[in-house]
């Protein structure tokens, strides 16, 4: 019979705080609508003496990678802090938690183990010990084992649709979808904006950076409202449906829409982009105030040299470093000597100097694309060996385990450089080109540099395609120019 004299435990009656977590897949899960399971986190709460300090959504959001959802990271980071804000998270059902039964546990056993935190379905009871901790598991199991089934069957009918010819993407800028997969249909205002980047880059060699400017500057958004950015103006250039291709995850089909471009216009474009050598970290020239920034290197620290503004008496160029203070030697040229310099060194090639260059070999399409796949790879073991290293330390894999699951991805590791070696092995088969051509490409650029009514962005443009950088060794008052060609 129950004890009706039985006195509340004394952590029954301690007061708790407490998140709340709301997470759903998508906007038609009624029965999991963020209002109800935010009701009911309440409710229990209230019923069980937890103060919630906060409830944190996420809406149309999966929940098979916790490094997907923003509002589960930052909740998982306030309640790591120091100052031990909350006793308890409390989801509707562990699913909404994650789906993924690593992530589950990893997260679980670091809130737990690490910081007194536990996670609490309020739809779920478990009951405490081995077989309540077995439950969980098993829960965590289903809800796995469903959200894969259920995306494989999401993909699986995606797919049947693509080799049918559906089109199922979101449409791009300039055209618009009629529903039902059906073939996209041309916006005619939208299509504006793209035919202006198709000119711009391909008629009047134009860098992503000033097309982006240009297009702010008219009072262009993009489809979302957002202002144009280079990377955004890069993937319109590189889109191969502008010209009839469909790609969905994989697959491919030449389309019905209609098309303004041609594929042999679009690979002319996508020729001069991957023959196109830039060094890392280089400026576009459109975002420089000078043709010559972004070229000028101090021999210090490497950095570029910033120029000081044609508003004052005396123009130049310094360090950035230098002026923060990160060294001590200066490394200051003014505008003048800067230029007469140039000057000076492009007169002296042309009149017989002897002089070194480096071969920039132009990359394929194909091999573009294989490069950057294999670079995406690379950076998922990043996080992958994150996880196994949580695994560990919170005591989910042994250190055996452990050692063995960072020996298979080493292999992995090992596996794509080697790859990414070979396309880089087979890019530098190509002939070099002689010390004639160099100086036929200095003498055209020593042409434009000299002109004075042509303007920064093309000199800057002509520099770039021919000087690497020009490092100012201020000790021996001399620039040192490093010279290429792709």
């Amino acid at each position: 019979m129950p004890d009706f004299n039985s006195q509340p435990t004394d952590d029954a009656l301690r007061t708790k705080y407490g998140y709340g977590y709301v997470r759903v897949s998508t906007d038609k899960q009624d029965e999991l609508s963020p209002d109800s399971q935010a009701k009911l986190l309440r409710e229990y709460a209230s019923k069980n003496n937890i103060i919630l300090l906060e409830i944190f959504y996420e809406i149309g959001v999966s929940g098979r990678t916790a490094d997907k959802r923003p509002q589960f990271q930052r909740m998982i980071s306030l309640a790591k802090s120091p100052d031990h804000p909350v006793d308890v998270i409390l989801v509707w059902k562990y699913s909404r938690f994650a789906r993924n039964q690593e992530e589950s546990i990893v997260y679980k056993s670091l809130l737990k183990k690490q910081h007194g935190i536990d996670v609490l379905s309020i739809s779920e009871p478990l009951i405490d010990g081995p077989f309540g901790s077995l439950i969980e598991r098993i829960i965590e199991w289903m809800d796995e084992y469903y959200s894969i089934r259920l995306s494989g069957e999401v993909l699986r009918g995606m797919k049947e649709k693509a080799l049918r010819g559906g089109y199922q993407a979101s449409p791009c800028l300039g055209y618009k979808a009629p529903g039902n997969g059906k073939p996209f249909l041309i916006d005619e205002e939208e299509y504006k904006i793209t035919s202006y980047i198709f000119e711009r880059y391909d008629v009047y060699d134009e860098d992503y950076t000033k097309i982006a400017r240009q297009l702010n500057n008219f009072g262009y958004r993009t489809r979302r409202g957002n202002p144009f950015e280079a990377r955004g103006v890069e993937r319109i250039l590189t889109n191969p449906f502008y010209y009839g291709l469909v790609v969905w995850n994989g697959y491919s089909f030449i389309g019905t829409h209609e098309v303004r471009l041609t594929k042999e216009q679009f690979d002319e474009r996508m020729k001069k982009i991957h023959s196109r050598y830039s060094p890392q970290k280089r400026r576009c020239v459109s975002s420089c105030k000078h043709w010559l920034s972004g070229l000028l290197k101090c021999s210090f620290c490497g950095s570029s040299l910033a120029y000081t503004g044609s508003n004052i008496r005396s123009p130049g160029f310094q360090c950035y470093k230098y002026a923060k203070g990160m060294h001590a030697g200066s490394s200051a040229i003014s505008e003048k000597k800067a230029i007469s310099g140039v000057y000076e060194y492009f007169e002296n090639l042309l009149g017989g100097m002897d002089f070194e260059y480096e071969y920039r070999t132009p990359e394929s399409a194909d091999q573009a694309s294989k490069r950057a796949d294999l670079q995406g790879e690379l950076a998922k073991l990043d996080s992958r060996e994150t996880r196994i290293r949580l695994a560990y330390e919170n005591g989910v894999d042994t250190l055996e385990e452990y050692k063995e699951n960072r020996e298979r991805l080493r292999k992995i590791r090992d596996a794509l450089q080697s790859q990414i070696s070979n396309l880089e092995s087979a890019s530098s088969s190509h002939e070099k080109p002689s010390k004639e051509t160099v100086l036929s490409r200095v003498q055209t650029v020593y042409d434009v540099i000299k002109n004075p009514d042509i303007d920064y962005d093309t000199k800057g443009t002509l520099m770039r395609s021919l000087v690497e950088d020009i490092v100012l060794d201020k000790k021996n008052q001399r620039l040192i120019f490093h010279l290429y060609i792709s």
